[in-house]
């Protein structure tokens, strides 16, 4: 199954639901940036008809402890709460979008992917539908309780997959062994990698051994993902084709979910280091990498 979907495909599939040919159609709507994570003004003020508000931070994550990360990954229970106060039911088709390149919207994606839901993205979010001309609507949508049920540590599959290449997380313990026959890919800014900024991190760098390849290089100017032919010359740059296991990480486990969305659509499957650097460098006794070289100038946490 295709992970994104076009407003021109949303639309299709809105109206063959109102037909009954077709399941239900659910929109999320993941308003969220790090410098303003409560988007549900924006929500409120403008979304796409009949879409429903998900807070990023407290149902696409939990709080914990800063060695676990900034976005540790929410429990299945509490997931499925979520999902089902959605609205959700088994066998609907879920799209979510947002307002910032579809990285918020891809955290639900994975998240869910993960637990079994079949979700997909709208391309270019709600620019794209607005763009089109199609309505939208003020207030907050409400909806029944779902009745979804989720699947804790469940894989994306079409079909037999090697345990290695299951998209499923990549603790902080198995980074260092998983770089012997992987790449690691450091999706952050180049000043954020080589050290020159640490954006909140008590310690500046990248995981010694890391490839950068910032997340933004993968959308085109209006938001959208590039053609999947551009993203593997794109993802051949950093050593990956789709023989190559691949592990992406960010600043805090956003970010690397929309290049995980980016890899999938260049047919290519990736896990993500969900603790990314806000764990790693968090974590007494890692070693940091400082520089432009993947092997860098060493130092530890």
């Amino acid at each position: 199954m295709t992970h994104l979907v076009s407003v021109a495909q949303l639309v299709h599939l809105q109206r063959s639901a109102e037909h009954g040919t077709s399941p239900a159609v659910r929109l999320l709507d993941v308003r969220w940036r790090l410098d303003s994570p409560e988007g549900r003004p924006e929500y409120v003020r403008s979304h796409l008809p009949g879409a429903v508000y998900v807070d990023l931070e407290h149902e696409l994550a939990h709080r914990s402890q800063p060695e676990d990360g900034r976005y540790p990954l929410p429990e299945i229970t509490d997931l499925e709460r979520a999902a089902r106060s959605w609205g959700l039911r088994d066998g609907d088709v879920v799209v979510a979008y947002d307002d910032n390149w579809s990285v918020p919207a891809a955290r639900l994606w994975w998240v869910l992917r993960r637990a079994g839901v079949a979700v997909r993205v709208l391309d270019g979010g709600i620019r794209s539908w607005v763009a089109e001309g199609l309505p939208v609507e003020s207030g907050d949508v409400r909806p029944t309780i779902g009745t979804a049920t989720l699947r804790d540590e469940a894989t994306l599959r079409d079909g037999p997959v090697p345990p290695e290449r299951e998209m499923r997380e990549l603790k902080m313990n198995e980074v260092e062994a998983f770089l012997d026959g992987g790449v690691l890919l450091d999706v952050r800014t180049p000043e954020q990698y080589n050290g020159a900024r640490t954006t909140g991190a008590p310690v500046a760098g990248h995981i010694p051994g890391a490839v950068n390849l910032p997340a933004m290089a993968a959308v085109t100017g209006d938001g959208r993902l590039q053609h999947p032919d551009v993203l593997r010359r794109i993802f051949a740059s950093a050593g990956i084709t789709a023989d190559t296991l691949v592990a992406v990480y960010c600043s805090s486990g956003v970010a690397a979910m929309h290049s995980a969305l980016a890899l999938e659509h260049a047919g290519i499957r990736a896990r993500v280091y969900v603790g990314s650097w806000s764990q790693w460098s968090n974590t007494r006794g890692r070693p940091v990498a400082i520089g432009i070289l993947p092997s860098g100038r060493l130092s530890t946490v």
